[in-house]
């Protein structure tokens, strides 16, 4: 495998509004932990932004990550729900947990994983330098048939639907990231914008 852990994640620069004049894709901003999912060949992986390993915290995601193909490589983010909304405190409660009260803890607040990249293909090929379009095209493809947990994030590139989820603001939604359909995932940089609540 190409990739392992730890992965330099790309980072985003905070906007006041919405950029004129180009064309961005657009998904919600969600308010958990960041976290990249690597699919080995004998099991799954999970690393925090700061490239900690936090698979013992997130027993509920590691194990139905094992029906991703080996090799593949995901960016996201693992949410957690309470009284049918996102909840970043749901996710917290984990972070000093030990490992068994971190699976008591999913069983009470289980996680979803929201992927919004593709870091790494099946076959090993690094994606990172290949445009979003077409990172965001192999993800969907890769998650059509693994299902819940594992789901990609919603985009879109309609400017109109891009303000109805701002203006809508659920909770546990933060804002909007807004990516270039044409560029790369650069890690540690903040070539991407997000728009906060």
């Amino acid at each position: 495998m190409a990739l392992h852990p730890p992965v330099t994640v790309a980072l985003a620069r905070r906007v006041d509004q919405l950029p004129p004049g180009q064309m961005w894709s657009v998904e919600p901003k969600l308010d958990g932990w960041r976290c990249v999912l690597f699919r080995t060949e004998d099991g799954v992986l999970l690393q925090a932004r700061s490239g900690r390993l936090i698979t013992d915290r997130l027993p509920d995601l590691a194990e139905p990550a094992l029906a991703l193909p080996p090799g593949v490589v995901l960016d996201g983010e693992a949410i957690a729900y309470r009284n049918g909304q996102i909840s970043l405190g749901a996710m917290q409660s984990r972070a000093l947990a030990s490992p068994r009260r971190a699976a008591a803890l999913a069983l009470a607040s289980p996680a979803t994983y929201a992927a919004f990249d593709l870091l790494q293909d099946a076959s090993g090929r690094d994606l990172r330098r290949e445009p979003y379009t077409t990172r965001r095209s192999a993800l969907l493809e890769v998650l059509a048939d693994v299902g819940p947990p594992i789901e990609p994030v919603p985009a879109t590139t309609d400017p109109a639907t891009a303000r109805d989820w701002w203006e809508a603001g659920p909770a546990g939604i933060e804002g909007l990231m807004l990516k270039n359909p044409r560029g790369g995932y650069f890690g540690a940089r903040r070539y991407w914008l997000k728009i906060k609540h």
